[in-house]
């Protein structure tokens, strides 16, 4: 049995690829979720990089995807598609979804899903599922961090960076951060960095090495790209390994072969969107066993940095591009 639920909703729609006055409010009817998928009435939205390039005309939608942007959302079980799923209407619970999050309903897989901790705030929970999600796949099972190792996050003050920064510290790693103030790189370091580096002003490669006694990191989880990546297989331990997640800094590198070949090194990528719901559950499994405990215990915490109105996603999209935010920017919608 489904919850009363209006027929039309209010969405921010992309009108044309282009800036941030390209986001507008709109009206849409209501989805109805297919089998195996819920219908979320959303509370909070978060914003991603992802979003921006998407609004800009960078990202293509995946096929069957909504067109809406918005990749993660935290709210209640308004619907579901009709089989049986863990979940029912009025659970509270936050999801990666493909595409739809800006919106007062989304659809999302049910076995995207994972329970609001009990900590935290439906705003709070929204913030995680596109940085947790990401950084576990990357980090964990791309990337293969083990017990002991170390890892150096490009961009620690981004959502993406604050969650890789505090999931491995609450593991039991050693990070390593850059960040381009001061004031990013203490953030970093109150996230349990044990040393966050100015890209601005210091040479991480060096410090890096000085801080491990010349052996380097065994993994290093980039979002920049460019000419970060030939410093970065200087910094790397032997047998040390690279996840890719964005190039902001540029899609071209020149590599160095034997660099890579006598310190065995292994360079990897992934994006998250376009993988297939089945394969986001098993991230969603592991997420629960190994993080949403940390969440609860008060391990890990959300970082919020600004909150907008849905109908100020605009401005949300501006402060993205700008830069100046550490953690998360979100959406609130009015209920």
């Amino acid at each position: 049995m489904n919850a009363e639920i209006p027929k039309q909703m209010q969405v921010v729609e992309i009108s044309a690829p282009g800036g941030p006055e390209a986001l507008r409010i709109a009206t849409q009817p209501v989805p109805a979720p297919k089998a195996g998928e819920v219908l979320i009435k959303v509370a909070a939205a978060g914003v991603n990089r992802p979003d921006v390039l998407q609004r800009m005309g960078r990202y293509p939608v995946p096929a069957g995807a909504s067109p809406l942007p918005g990749l993660e959302v935290a709210g209640t079980i308004a619907a579901t598609g009709g089989v049986e799923i863990e979940w029912k209407i009025g659970d509270s619970v936050c999801a990666l979804t493909p595409g739809g999050g800006y919106a007062e309903y989304c659809i999302a897989p049910a076995s995207n899903c994972l329970p609001i901790p009990k900590t935290l705030s439906a705003l709070e929970a929204a913030s995680l599922p596109e940085t947790f999600f990401t950084v576990w796949t990357n980090v964990f099972d791309r990337a293969r961090l083990q017990p002991g190792e170390t890892l150096l996050v490009q961009g620690g003050s981004s959502g993406i960076g604050v969650a890789a920064i505090q999931i491995a510290h609450a593991r039991g790693h050693r990070v390593f951060a850059t960040a381009g103030s001061a004031e990013k790189c203490a953030a970093c370091e109150k996230l349990g960095a044990e040393r966050a580096i100015n890209y601005k002003t210091e040479d991480f490669v060096e410090i890096v090495k000085a801080s491990t006694a010349g052996k380097g990191v065994d993994v290093i989880l980039d979002m920049v790209g460019g000419n970060y990546v030939p410093r970065e297989l200087k910094v790397l331990a032997a047998d040390g390994r690279i996840a890719f997640i964005a190039f902001l800094g540029g899609v071209k590198a020149e590599i160095n072969i034997s660099e890579i070949m006598l310190k065995r090194l292994s360079l990897t990528g992934s994006t998250l969107r376009p993988r297939p719901a089945e394969f986001k559950a098993e991230i969603a499994r592991a997420l629960r066993t190994h993080v949403w405990p940390l969440l609860e215990a008060g391990k890990i915490k959300p970082v919020i940095h600004a909150t907008f109105a849905l109908c100020d996603a605009g401005k949300a999209h501006a402060l993205m591009e700008s830069g100046a935010h550490i953690g998360k920017i979100m959406l609130t919608v009015a209920t």
